[in-house]
């Protein structure tokens, strides 16, 4: 398993094919075999260019004949690289071509950009067109270089950038990639740039491009705004992705003034289901990746999305919308998490009030000392963590402040923490119950060791994760104030800990249940049944809530994501835990 195997192409190929042994099996890994040699033929091109130009001009000067005819001469200089399309047409879009067509593509893009007139933007568009139809997108995650589909972004951005325009305006378009220019200044109207096209053979698919008026205004000289749009690059760029999402809309490319911070986007969507939610993203070009940072929504209907982006030159100049397709989006499952979050503060605010007043009556025995000052610790950090869980969700989806969100990730970490290695501590106490009768622990010690596991484990555990992974940019997930999974698995500073503390305290209950199951002495059969089993029961549903049991289910969410039934389950036993809590750890404590 994870043995490479690399193979050469057949005969008529140049380049490697490399496999990965997956389940005692062979799956390709990348494919760089190649029919064309795109490099020597645009230099080869490029060479009788220059000789055809010198021997014209030297024609000019001494009247001597030249060995090009005009024809000759005209074929091999059109555009400068316009010569090598019939060869790139005709050529199949297998993954080694692909990755030699970027190559040829990204060179353009840096070596014959000046002057880009519309004969030079139809060359190149119909060599990108070649590589981004939608029959051949499967060949793309063959692609040796994984970033082969950013590289080609950021080339057609930095070409089409510099097209000049004819009369004021300039439409450029192809079946896969299509660009629309036009000149504006700080007089003229609303701009916006509309676009159809094809997505694949069943239907097409729209967007728009919109610089508002209030924008127009900052310009303080006559300029261009240039905007390419591509219907089928989402899908390659999300083969790079390692979240589970996927490009729900056209990708939209825009080159404007640095005076200008804003737009407005609209995406058509390809997935129209209701359920279905989006997230506006832009394409951080520095870290190759979709950051929802750049963007937010305006609006949002089951077919359209409308997106406020923020235009970046160096940074955010292209823009789509995400779709997640495991996580299901379900008015029920907000309902619940809105009422039980609500029911869950009221709930754990009402516990610390009750727990004040009655705290002198309750804690005169060292042990329920101890039992009530992990119950209030318990409600405590729940309750700030439920709070910044409401927080994180706003900052998410208005403010989109980096350093803000980091400071509630962090603080949601900790106290979510809190809230597992304080249910351990009151398990730990239990087990001291039953277990360990006569031994004797004093309340210095209690209070020492309660702190240091309660609130020093979760402490180290949070700073460590921070200064791990942020400085990589890898401590925020994509599209929320929370952990990072994907990219640098910061998740699991949360997971492995409360799964950890989850399994110990289901032993503490399966004790606790063995403990109490016994009768006592004098009953009869049937009511020595009926006893154990009503203490059983009792003791089951005294301790789940109480020692965060509930949280396990989550492993179902994990192993079927999509079922909608699972989510419903955890959110119920969990936004309610704070309810859980106070009925089951003070109302129906008789002391």
């Amino acid at each position: 398993n994870g043995a490479i195997c690399i193979q050469p192409c057949s005969p008529s190929f140049h380049g490697e094919t490399s496999f990965v042994c997956e389940d005692r099996k062979w799956q390709m890994l990348s494919d760089a075999c190649a029919s064309l040699d795109v490099q020597s033929l645009f230099q080869v091109r490029m060479l009788l260019c220059t000789l055809a130009r010198a021997c014209n001009f030297l024609q000019r000067q001494t009247l001597l004949p030249c060995a090009f005819s005009l024809e000759q001469r005209e074929m091999v200089c059109q555009a400068d690289f316009s010569c090598i399309i019939p060869d790139i047409l005709s050529s199949p879009a297998i993954p080694g071509n692909i990755a030699d067509i970027v190559e040829l593509l990204k060179k353009i893009s840096l070596l014959l950009s000046e002057n880009v007139t519309r004969g030079k933007m139809q060359s190149y568009s119909r060599i990108a067109n070649h590589i981004l139809n939608s029959s051949i997108i499967s060949n793309w995650a063959f692609v040796k270089d994984r970033n082969a589909g950013s590289i080609l972004l950021d080339s057609v951005n930095s070409f089409a950038g510099k097209l000049l325009l004819r009369n004021g305006s300039e439409s450029i378009q192809e079946p896969f990639i299509a660009t629309k220019g036009n000149s504006i200044h700080r007089n003229t109207s609303e701009k916006s740039f509309d676009f159809s096209m094809e997505f694949n053979s069943t239907g097409n698919i729209s967007g728009q491009v919109v610089i508002p008026e209030e924008e127009l205004l900052r310009l303080p000289r006559a300029s261009k705004a240039i905007s390419v749009a591509f219907p089928t690059l989402g899908a390659i760029l999300e083969t790079n992705q390692p979240d589970p999402t996927f490009v729900n809309g056209m990708v939209l490319s825009v080159s404007l003034p640095e005076e200008l911070q804003n737009i407005l986007l609209t995406f058509e969507k390809l997935n129209k289901l209701e359920q279905v939610g989006a997230q506006c993203v832009g394409w951080h070009s520095a870290e190759r990746r979709w950051d929802p940072r750049a963007c937010e929504v305006r609006a949002h209907n089951v077919t359209a999305v409308v997106c406020v982006c923020a235009h970046r030159r160096r940074t955010y100049r292209s823009f789509s919308i995400l779709m997640a397709p495991a996580a299901p989006r379900s008015l029920l499952l907000d309902y619940i998490t809105r009422v039980g979050l609500g029911l869950s503060i009221l709930s754990l605010v009402l516990c610390l009030v009750i727990e004040a007043v009655v705290w002198h009556h309750v804690t005169k025995t060292e042990i329920t000392y101890m039992r009530h000052f992990c119950l209030v610790n318990i409600a405590a950090s729940l309750l700030v963590a439920d709070i910044l869980f409401i927080l994180a969700a706003i900052v998410h989806n208005t403010a989109l402040n980096y350093q803000l969100c980091v400071a509630v990730t962090f603080f949601l970490h900790f106290f979510y923490l809190a809230l597992f290695f304080w249910m351990f501590t009151l398990g730990l106490l239990i087990l001291y119950g039953l277990l360990l009768i006569f031994f004797k622990i004093t309340r210095s010690v209690f209070l020492a060791a309660a702190f240091s596991i309660g609130y020093g484990c979760p402490l180290v555990i949070s700073i460590l994760t921070v200064a791990i992974t942020e400085p990589k940019n890898g401590y925020l997930r994509s599209g929320a104030c929370w952990l990072n999974w994907y990219e640098t698995k910061a998740l699991l500073a949360f997971v492995v800990p409360a799964l950890s503390i989850i399994v110990m305290n289901l032993i503490v209950v399966v004790v606790v249940v063995v403990k109490t199951g016994r009768s006592s002495v004098g009953e009869g059969c049937k009511s020595q049944d009926l006893s154990s089993v009503i203490r059983v029961s009792k003791n089951v549903a005294l301790l789940t809530p109480l020692l965060g049991l509930t949280w396990g289910f989550g492993l179902a969410t994990i192993i079927d994501s999509r079922s909608l039934a699972f989510h419903v389950v955890f959110a119920l036993l969990n936004a309610f835990q704070g309810f859980f809590i106070l009925l089951f750890g003070t109302l129906l404590d008789r002391k």
